[in-house]
């Protein structure tokens, strides 16, 4: 598909000031009688399907029930009617257990609810508990069918082939009962052995129970109707490039690319940068704050950084044949050896010098700080000084400022189990919110994503070693949103590494430990080793800077502001994390993964069925500007889903003592089907002889989502709006009105900068780029 340049979005030459503004639930509706009928029915029918399902081989009093609910889920409810909560799923599904089969406890409900309602009660017993429930049903064999074999397409029991061999993990439900789950994996062992199937170990720890086994096809379709098995798959794919890479020498290596003396510049403040010979000619300079500390990376930590800056993902370069940088580096060592601030500096005084002396002497204009303080968690009120430093400087300097989210171990002690069996519920969990500096709002705050399942061959093998996490599924380490007023935070993530859980030595191993863990990147010591690998949000950091600074090269006049909106404008979130993360709370996606991973290509380029207008701009405070959006009679017309997505971002001012922190605030609409003079008419500021300012109609606002009293929370705002049918009737041209509203800082500021990027997209590959590019010389 042709790369094309993005196009210019043009502005109406008017400017005008802007027209100021001036418990559980109710029941379910139900016919007592029949619902009541109808779930006796369906637990009666769950009962005998799995009575009737059991074998004599196993000893197997479990009875599993998957419960559909509609409003609450009544968790309470369950557990006093004897019944232990296995899972919840996003559709509202509850999975259940329950070591008898009478469930008399439940009955009884169903039959006081059908009963008469008692004289000093106003409605039926249990009213509330019994309408929330829709249906009762069993879990079935293709239910418990793992999410690899389904990748894999393998997603029913017919699919598996009778007579080959399967290799796979079979994991139990968590019983609560050791016992109980002790004596399920040895009749599981003794059917398998009977069968002439392999078992190669088992795990059972405090909430995990594990076989790796190798059974014929036959045979694992017995094992998915066993009630008390909750999933069998296939195990993680190993890493196959890290380790080989470790070992290579300088001779091994392709050749480097040559970088022109104009490159962007990205600055790292961390520990220092060490002259390593893949680097070493693109230092172009290197500072200590303060002197005293030197430029030498004793620590180790920011050559590391470093190396994820230059070369973006270094495994899938090594891994493609090439090995190709992509910015210069300058530094800023501002930690000691032993990762710590000076005891006698304010980090504020340390940031801000570090980052003046760098813009100014190396021209720097990205910046990457994957550091925070990891005692100061964002409360959710106000950040601290070291944020609103930040937050100072990109506005002062309009400067690009790249910050990791932070990095927490998920689970410790007797707990550490839990990094497995928890995940990814731990992540959302109040004291996994971003560290300071990462609330700072005018900047870019990055958490991180598995790149694998941090799984080599060998341990694989080992069915004492577990995957956490799968391919683009949140870190598990990732620290979380939302920031300022709700802001959204992180901004975006990247790959950031995995751990594994070592079930022998009880540990969480993370790249530092396990190299397929990691991000491959630089080692601090090029004599002793290349290459080395880690894990945390210091390295999904940086792979944001590398993608800014491709951006900086083709736009070099860009201001930090266009820099973010066409990062984030080009961001979205894997279905990987989505489906990660869908039993969750409904914010979970956006608090954990902000708008996603940018896809660099997009951001960089138009394309045939997709077109980026974009402006560098700025507004005087309480005036708003409008701006027409081109939409071509295809776009109109062309069958298929058409999106018009618009992001914008600015650069207030902050002040970390106010409640309100930010100063100026920014918004934009979408309208469509309306002449100009009609929508300057509506936003303009009006005076009594004016009269009322004249209407637009609702179906002329384009509805885009997420709505404006969640996007505005934030400095960088995205929102989209699709279209199916015919919108022939709305004209050829939409009108985007971008409004600054003023706040405490009015009486500091005149004007505010600011970038819009839009993006329009058709499904299908038509020729839109063109018809846009016409319209926009027209």
């Amino acid at each position: 598909m042709p790369n094309y340049a993005h196009l210019k979005l043009v502005r109406m030459p008017e400017q005008f000031e802007r027209r100021l503004q001036q418990g559980f639930g109710r029941p379910y509706a139900r016919d007592k009688g029949p619902h009541a009928a109808k779930l006796t029915t369906d637990l009666n029918n769950a009962v005998a399907i799995q009575q009737g399902r059991r074998r004599p081989e196993f000893i197997d009093p479990a009875l599993i029930l998957k419960v559909k609910m509609v409003g609450a889920l009544y968790e309470p409810d369950w557990e006093s009617l004897g019944l232990t909560v296995l899972s919840s799923d996003s559709d509202r599904t509850l999975v259940l257990f329950s070591s008898v089969d009478d469930m008399a406890a439940l009955r009884n409900r169903f039959i006081a609810y059908a009963g008469p309602i008692p004289q000093d009660q106003k409605n039926p017993p249990f009213q509330n508990f019994v309408t929330a429930i829709d249906a009762i049903d069993v879990v079935g064999p293709d239910d418990r069918i793992g999410l690899a074999f389904r990748q894999a397409g393998i997603v029913t029991l017919d699919d598996f082939d009778p007579q080959a061999d399967y290799l796979v993990d079979l994991e139990l439900w968590d019983l609560g009962r050791r016992n109980l789950k002790e004596k399920a994996l040895s009749d599981i062992g003794n059917y398998v052995a009977a069968m002439q199937g392999e078992v190669y170990e088992q795990y059972l720890g405090p909430s995990i129970a594990l076989l790796r086994l190798k059974v014929k096809g036959i045979v694992l379709k017995t094992l998915l109707s066993i009630e008390v098995v909750a999933t069998i798959d296939m195990p993680p794919e190993p890493d196959i490039v890290t380790a080989p890479a470790l070992r290579l020498t300088l001779p091994q290596l392709p050749s480097l690319n040559e970088l022109d003396e104009n490159a962007p510049v990205i600055g790292i403040i961390d520990s220092g940068v060490n002259n390593h010979p893949l680097i070493e000619d693109i230092l172009v300079g290197s500072i200590g704050v303060p002197e005293t500390l030197g430029v030498a990376d004793d620590f180790g930590h920011g050559t590391r950084v470093a190396g994820a800056a230059v070369f973006g993902d270094l495994r899938y370069q090594l891994e493609s044949g090439t090995l190709s940088r992509g910015a210069r580096l300058c530094s800023a060592k501002v930690v000691n050896q032993h990762g710590r601030f000076e005891d006698k500096r304010l980090v504020p005084s340390q940031m801000r010098e570090a980052i003046t002396t760098l813009h100014e002497r190396f021209g720097c204009r990205i910046f990457v700080i994957s550091l925070g303080d990891n005692k100061r968690p964002f409360s959710g009120k106000r950040v601290g000084a070291w944020a609103a430093t930040l937050d100072e400087l990109a506005r002062e300097l309009n400067v690009l400022i790249v910050v990791s989210a932070g990095n927490r171990g998920p689970r410790g002690g007797n707990q550490i189990e839990q990094a497995v069996t928890e995940y990814p519920n731990y992540l959302l969990e109040e004291s996994n919110r971003i560290f300071e500096p990462a609330g700072a709002i005018n900047v870019l705050t990055v958490g991180a994503l598995a790149h694998s399942s941090g799984m080599t061959q060998e341990m694989i093998d080992d069915v004492n070693v577990h995957a956490i996490t799968r391919e683009r599924e949140p870190s598990p380490f990732t620290r979380i949103g939302p920031g300022v007023g709700g802001s959204v935070k992180p901004d975006i993530v990247d790959i950031g590494g995995t751990l594994v859980f070592d079930a022998v030595t009880m540990r969480l191993r993370n790249g530092e430990e396990a190299p397929s863990a990691g991000i491959l990147t630089l080692h601090h010591r090029p004599v002793e080793q290349l290459f080395t690998t880690g894990s945390g949000t210091s390295y999904s950091t940086p792979l944001v800077a590398f993608k800014a600074s491709q951006l900086l090269g083709l736009l070099p006049q860009a201001s930090a502001n266009l820099l973010r909106a066409l990062l984030v404008g080009a961001a979205t979130v894997p279905p990987e994390s989505i489906a990660a993360l869908a039993n969750l709370t409904e914010s979970a996606t956006e608090v954990v993964c902000g708008h996603g991973i940018v896809d660099l290509t997009r951001a960089a380029y138009s394309d045939d069925a997709r077109v980026v207008l974009y402006t560098d701009d700025e507004l005087a405070i309480d005036h708003f500007a409008v701006y027409e959006v081109p939409i071509p009679d295809i776009f109109q017309k062309e069958k298929g889903r058409r999106t018009i997505q618009v992001t914008l971002a600015y650069d207030p001012p902050v002040r970390h003592t106010r409640e309100d922190y930010v100063g100026v605030g920014m918004s934009f609409r979408l309208i469509r089907g309306c002449n100009a003079d009609l929508v300057f008419e509506h936003y303009r500021r009006r005076t009594k002889a004016d009269g009322p300012f004249p209407e637009i109609a609702g179906r002329y606002d384009c509805s885009l989502k997420p709505g404006p009293r969640t996007r505005e929370k934030s400095t960088l705002q995205t929102a989209s709006v699709d279209f199916k049918t015919d919108i022939e009737g709305y004209g050829d041209k939409y009108f985007l009105v971008v409004r600054c509203e003023g706040g405490w800082a009015t009486s500091i500021v005149q004007r505010q900068r600011y970038a819009v990027v839009v993006e329009l997209s058709h499904e299908s590959q038509i020729r839109l780029y063109q018809r846009v590019q016409v319209q926009v010389k027209a």
